[in-house]
Parts: structure tokens; sequence; C-alpha cells
């Protein structure tokens, strides 16, 4: 029995951090596991320009509030879901990610936290657990699942290397050069022709 494990952001809606920078103008905040593969000195690299500019986890919510997932993920979740069980295996927080995934039709996901304080200030990050997007692979494959994984980002590739199908979403291009044996793949028609195909051959 297959079961899809997906990325949040770069798959199914806009990078959120990206969004902060472009509203903040804070070049510094586009930085994503798309361009740093060390997860902890991306997000120290974030908090620290959070505390350095006074930006609160009020002003993040009004970034978010005015995203909207990415054309056609809503429609292919949909598709998917009534077909296969997904688990949205991501490294975003639950404080940022809750309003998209209401727009998403609510998909379980798996994601950390943060700590903030009375003011708002964002003071800490909490991880589920290390390397928690191998390790939902890993329990899925212990209760005799098979996985399909999707991702696009270098945070993304353990869990694309454990699942028994990787697939990269629209990877930048370094990502693709640096794991040129996983399938890469553009659209979501495309996708799920390929899922079609992977669950049909067992």
């Amino acid at each position: 029995m297959y079961i899809v494990c997906s990325d949040l952001e770069g798959v199914f809606v806009p990078e959120i951090w990206i969004n902060v920078a472009i509203q903040t103008g804070i070049d510094e905040l586009k930085l994503t596991t798309r361009d740093i593969s060390d997860y902890d000195v991306l997000m120290k690299k974030r908090l620290g320009l959070l505390t350095e500019n006074d930006l609160t986890i009020h002003d993040i919510k009004k970034v978010i509030s005015v995203l909207k997932p990415l054309p056609g993920a809503f429609e292919f979740l949909n598709r998917l879901r009534s077909n296969l069980q997904l688990i949205i295996v991501s490294d975003t927080f639950a404080e940022f990610a809750d309003p998209l995934m209401e727009q998403l039709g609510r998909p379980t996901l798996f994601c950390h936290n943060l700590t903030i304080d009375e003011n708002g200030a964002i003071t800490d990050y909490n991880l589920r657990q290390k390397n928690a997007k191998e390790n939902v692979v890993k329990a899925l494959q212990s209760l005799n699942y098979k996985v399909i994984a999707i991702g696009d980002s270098y945070n993304d590739i353990p869990m694309l290397r454990k699942a028994d199908h990787g697939i990269l979403y629209n990877p930048p291009d370094n990502v693709i050069d640096e794991h040129p044996d996983l399938p890469v793949i553009s659209t979501y028609d495309k996708l799920e022709v390929f899922i079609s195909g992977l669950v049909k051959a067992g």
C-alpha cells in the first residue's frame, strides 16, 4: 500500500520567508533550504534578522494572511487524496502554516513550532524531532507502507532518499545538479501521471 509524503513550501504554497523578505525589504530573508542545506544555520540567521529588525510573529502573520496556494495545488491535492493517503511533512511551523493548510483543505501536517514571548517576538524554534522528514518515512515503512516522497529543496533530500520513490518537484538547478538521479517533475498534471504509474506498477 502506498502513501505520499510531500513538502509544503515551493510544492503547494509559496515560500513564506521569501514573501516576508519582499514585504519587509530584508533581502537576506530570501534565503531558504534551496540555498542553505544546514537548517539550523538557516534558522539562526533568520531569527537573528527578525531580532535586528524588530519583526514579530504578528508581522509575519500579516504576510501569510494574503498568501494563496500555488495555482492548481488545491485541485491536485483533492484528486490525489481521493486515491491515496497524504501527509504534508514540512520544516515550517504550526504558527505559520495554519491559514495555508485551511486553504488546501486541511491535509495532515507534520511540522515544527516556535517559541514566542509575550510581545510576539520569536525567540527560538523547536524541532518536532531531529531528521523529522526522513523519520516520518522510516516510521511509515515500518508499518508496511511504500512511500512516495515529493520535495524541492536540500532539506527534502533525506526524505526522498529514504522513500521507495523520491521525486523532485520544481527544484532549483543547484539541487538538480547535485542529485541528477532523482526524477524531476515540473507540473501537477505530470506529477499526477507519474504517481499513478508508480502505484500501478506496485
